[in-house]
């Protein structure tokens, strides 16, 4: 129905979130852009904006999903009350939490997902 939602926060928004913020962000945001979609640090970005956004709660008859995420996340980080530095601290803790998860025993689906030299685009969606 929507042709420009999906069910979580998508990489290909991340660059619209750039010019919202301050110098800090600006410098996180270029550095995640150049990496590949199975980057931890994308990962980590995702799980941030999956929970500023409130992405878990949204269904595709909800006006966020008639939006579209990019202009959801653009809303959500625009929107946030607080200043830059607790805006990356909640990055940086989701970056602490995928870096925890992968510590783990993964499945192999998600170790062959997360292998370096697999590089994940945008068209292999």
């Amino acid at each position: 129905m929507y042709p420009d939602s999906e069910i979580l926060f998508p990489p290909r928004c991340i660059s619209q979130l750039r010019d919202l913020r301050g110098p800090q962000w600006q410098a996180v945001i270029e550095q995640i852009v150049s990496l590949p979609h199975n980057h931890p640090e994308v990962l980590a970005f995702g799980l941030m904006m999956i929970k500023l956004g409130s992405c878990l709660t949204c269904d595709l008859d909800s006006y966020r999903a008639s939006l579209g995420c990019c202009t959801c996340a653009r809303r959500t980080v625009s929107g946030f009350k607080s200043d830059d530095v607790a805006l990356l601290e909640l990055y940086q803790k989701a970056l602490d939490d995928v870096n925890a998860y992968l510590e783990k025993d993964n499945p192999l689906s998600v170790t062959l997902l997360l292998q370096e030299d697999l590089v994940l685009t945008p068209s292999d969606r």
